[in-house]
């Protein structure tokens, strides 16, 4: 939860750390059932604002853009 407030913090370099932290929570394979409830519970309000997130620094990062990809399916998924 406190990873997913920190995606909207209004520095850019808070979030943009914030982000590489919680995509290691969604592609972690073995996620806890916990994490997995407070995903799908914020399913449609994360995949919305992620798709928001950084969209300038997409244009340069193929990685950052491929991973978002990834984060927002993975969640789409649960």
């Amino acid at each position: 939860m406190l990873v997913m407030k920190l995606l909207r913090d209004n520095s850019p370099h808070i979030t943009w750390d914030a982000f590489h932290v919680f995509k290691v929570f969604v592609a972690n394979p073995n996620k806890p059932q916990e994490v997995i409830k407070i995903l799908r519970d914020n399913q449609v309000k994360l995949c919305r604002y992620l798709t928001t997130l950084h969209q300038d620094k997409e244009e340069n990062d193929t990685q950052f853009r491929d991973e978002k990809a990834l984060i927002i399916t993975t969640i789409e998924a649960l």
